[in-house]
């Protein structure tokens, strides 16, 4: 009788198990990863915004902050700035959305010319899939956090500022 070559159907319902559970393991592992790298990009776009905020205030005192944001950014290749797309920030974040994050502006305050306050809201685009944490921020430029996602303009000052 001859030797057959190859692996029998129990030792391949082994190797097939072991990888399952090695699966198991590790997608949690990297669904969190990427939860953890999304606010971090959340919060380096808030911090973008708030720097385009202050750089528009600065170059168009007579009109002052802007609330939305595609007169802090541009419409993709060469911009031209003017008080309609300051090229403050690159076209993907003036969309409103980056990396699983909805960016909406607004105010924090009365709107009088020229507007003296600003607010920025990111929420995440699916929550607890993309994000947990929303994050805010307004005029003083400080970054605050919100451990249940849905924040609504304007930013309360009351939330906890990021460390």
């Amino acid at each position: 009788m001859e030797k057959q070559k190859g692996f029998s159907l129990i030792e391949l319902l082994i190797v097939v198990a072991i990888i399952l559970i090695i699966a198991a393991i590790a997608i949690p592992n990297l669904i969190r990863a990427r939860m953890s790298a999304n606010e971090a990009s959340a919060v380096g776009s808030v911090r973008s915004i708030n720097t385009a905020e202050i750089s528009y205030n600065a170059a168009y005192p007579s009109i002052g902050f802007t609330t939305t944001l595609t007169r802090l950014g541009g419409t993709g290749g060469a911009c031209t700035p003017t008080t309609a797309t300051g090229c403050f920030i690159d076209s993907v974040l003036s969309s409103g959305t980056k990396s699983g994050y909805a960016f909406t502006p607004g105010l924090n305050g009365t709107a009088t010319v020229p507007l003296n306050n600003y607010s920025i809201i990111a929420n995440p685009s699916t929550p607890n899939q993309t994000g947990v944490r929303g994050f805010c921020s307004f005029e003083d430029a400080v970054v605050r956090y919100s451990t249940s996602a849905g924040l609504t303009n304007p930013c309360p000052a009351t939330l906890a500022p990021l460390q």
